[in-house]
């Protein structure tokens, strides 16, 4: 990209957001000039830009007046013929004909010619004269044959269609996402896969419960390896089998709504899976129609096939896959995968982003920048008030601001170096040398005017070779130390610091929260999906909410704080952008506090050095009171601060304005001034 200053009109907004892009100007010119160029000739003719999603409507099966119509982007191809359960897989009976611009196209007479449930796949052959089955691009169904393994597509007609009744629900765009991030399959309790019923039954009914207003939902996107988290995928729209039918997850989305639950995908457009029987590769008989030739189209770390953001079939694939889970499931938003990977050339590997000239130097895929840019831009014009978050470890400046700014157009990105911080910190520190200028810095460091979601460990600490906050605190403790009845030092240490470290976090690092399902009542061991190391099982494929209901356990503590920390943050609106105002910082006594929206947080990490008057400055004088503390003998505490105390600050000479009060060793409280309700 180029790094001249030159502008010939108002220099975008972002400059004077952050004015340490000044010397970037001529490489924030780059990125837009190619955005407007990419815009100009995507919409020649008079196009609306979200009637470039509506390649779904055109493309794979539709019912017509007469029949059936299918149709297939194949450029490179020879030949296309339609074979399945209806003709009986005769590879002659149905040729496709081909139109311009590598369409393919058949009509067939007849509105049972294709009937529901009914197996079908495209035969192609590509520029070499070789024949290939492949899976239908626009398929919104594959399935799987349990005998053969082989996978085809389905036709999906039923003779009532799903009729959803959340008209009038839409997220509210000043609401901050309190989100809950989970797997369909592993989200039941029995040893299996979990259906999307299941979770509609049992699972958004504790979501509620818990305070969360949105769902996240992974591996939606059908993947044929169970294992691949659901980031191998073939098929990108449809949802995924493993769990259901599309009217189960249709019903799923519906009544989350019903519940006042927002719904965002996990949309993995960073890459797809090599498979081509299954998936897109080689589906004209050329790697190039979708992905890159060569080094560039092959993911190094993922061995997966990298789009080609500078085709504008491509842009036009992927916006209609954004436009078609925003409509046809209704979706409210995304968590965009793997952006870091689609911004540089060498996928961020190994790079340490440090300096801004990481951010604008020749590894930046400018097509690929151009491609988010478009997709979040119609996104939004799809659904206005959708929520879409990037998932960049990088800190690409300009990510959440809007397009006409010099950004990106996400809502919010992921903070994703604070689950690093807590992992670093924990691993390497002993608990009275923690850092607590280095907390503040990665708790409250972020872009000027970009929202991030907070979160405190990632679903990859959740898998087997890794360890979440609960499980590296408590280690092999958790199997025999979580009962209630029994005092145990490891596991007590270990539910504090995991309360406390929830929190510090969910208050101070974003403007939005996000927790892995399980983890809010530190659900023990780890994700090990089947696979032959471990004999196929599905014993750690799952949600052992039991652990949490009993009553004889601690993880029922570990949930109730949690409970109560999103009761607080909504009722005070923690996430609603305020500013946090550090009032103590004290290495050595680990003590930190701050203020925020009017309350007051008092953070003791330190082991074993209680403080019994320890002076807290506050911002006003008047009454203050204890509203929450993860001492209380509900979040397996041990009462040992009061809630029935009034607090009273005053000027003091050379401290300022404040109060004296006993802070506990490895605790945390929440105060507010009594005025103030």
């Amino acid at each position: 990209m180029a790094t001249s200053t030159k502008r010939a009109h108002k220099p975008y907004e972002i400059l004077q957001i952050d004015p340490w892009l000044e010397r970037y100007a001529g490489d924030i010119e780059a990125r837009m000039d190619n955005y407007k160029k990419t815009r100009k000739a995507l919409l020649s003719g008079g196009k609306k830009l979200e009637e470039l999603g509506n390649g779904y409507l055109y493309f794979g099966f539709h019912r017509t007046n007469t029949g059936w119509v299918y149709r297939e982007w194949a450029p490179a191809a020879k030949a296309l013929h339609l074979i399945g359960d209806f003709n009986r897989w005769n590879r002659e009976s149905h040729p496709l004909k081909r139109l311009e611009g590598g369409v393919w196209e058949i009509q067939i007479k007849g509105k049972t010619a294709l009937k529901h449930l009914q197996r079908v796949k495209v035969q192609v052959t590509g520029p070499d004269g070789r024949m290939q089955d492949h899976i239908p691009t626009y398929a919104r169904r594959v399935i799987q044959d349990p005998d053969t393994r082989d996978f085809s597509a389905q036709i999906w007609a039923p003779r009532k269609p799903f009729a959803f009744t959340d008209a009038h629900f839409s997220p509210k765009r000043n609401v901050p996402p309190i989100i809950y991030e989970a797997h369909v399959g592993m989200a039941q309790e029995r040893e299996g896969v979990g259906t999307y019923r299941e979770f509609t039954q049992n699972v958004l009914p504790r979501i509620k419960k818990d305070g969360y207003n949105t769902v996240q939902l992974m591996a939606i996107m059908e993947h044929p390896y169970y294992a691949s988290f659901g980031y191998q995928v073939t098929n990108f729209f449809a949802a995924s089998s493993w769990y259901g039918t599309p009217d189960d997850l249709k019903e799923l989305i519906n009544t989350a709504h019903s519940m006042g639950i927002s719904v965002l995908l996990d949309l993995v457009h960073s890459h797809a899976a090599k498979n081509a029987a299954e998936g897109l590769n080689m589906f004209d008989g050329t790697v190039t129609q979708f992905f890159h030739d060569g080094p560039r189209g092959h993911h190094p770390a993922w061995d997966s096939k990298l789009f080609n953001y500078g085709k504008h079939e491509v842009i036009c694939f992927l916006l209609s896959n954004i436009k078609f889970w925003l409509e046809e499931y209704h979706f409210d938003g995304f968590r965009f995968d793997g952006v870091t990977s689609m911004l540089y050339l060498d996928h961020g590997l190994g790079q340490a982003f440090d300096g801004y000239e990481k951010y604008f130097s020749p590894n930046t895929d400018t097509a690929a920048v151009t491609y988010l840019q478009l997709a979040t831009e119609m996104a939004h014009k799809v659904k206005k008030n959708a929520v879409l978050i990037a998932e960049d470890m990088s800190g690409m400046p300009g990510m959440c601001l809007p397009v006409r700014q010099g950004g990106i157009g996400f809502d919010y990105r992921l903070s994703m170096g604070v689950p690093d911080f807590w992992i670093k910190t924990i691993k390497e520190y002993k608990d009275e040398n923690w850092d607590l200028g280095k907390m503040w810095y990665e708790l409250t460091t972020r872009r000027p005017q970009e929202k991030n979601v907070g979160y405190c460990e990632s679903h990859d600490q959740a898998l087997v070779g890794d360890k979440t906050i609960m499980f590296r605190l408590a280690d092999k403790e958790m199997y025999w130390g979580m009962n209630r009845a029994y005092q145990n030092p490891t596991v007590e240490r270990a539910m504090a610091l995991h309360k406390m470290i929830r929190l510090v976090t969910c208050t101070l690092s974003g403007e939005g929260y996000l927790n892995f399902m399980g983890n809010e009542f530190g659900h023990p061991e780890w994700i090990d999906f089947p696979r032959e190391g471990n004999g196929w099982s599905f014993a750690y494929a799952r949600r052992q909410w039991s652990l949490a209901e009993n009553g004889y356990l601690r993880y029922s503590q570990l949930g109730a704080f949690d409970q109560s920390m999103l009761a607080l943050v909504k009722k005070y609106n923690l996430l609603g952008g305020a500013t946090p105002r550090n009032l103590w910082q004290e290495q050595g006594r680990e003590l930190l506090a701050y203020e925020k929206n009017g309350l007051i947080f008092l953070f003791n990490f330190h082991p074993t050095g209680s403080v019994g008057d320890f002076f807290l400055p506050v911002p006003e004088e008047g009454d203050y009171e204890v509203v929450l503390d993860s001492d209380q003998s509900d979040f397996g505490g041990f009462d040992r601060i009061a809630h029935t105390v009034l607090y009273s600050a005053r000027p003091v000479a050379h401290r300022g304005i404040g109060f004296t009060i006993y802070t506990p060793a490895r605790t945390a409280m929440v105060l507010r001034k009594v005025e103030d309700e």
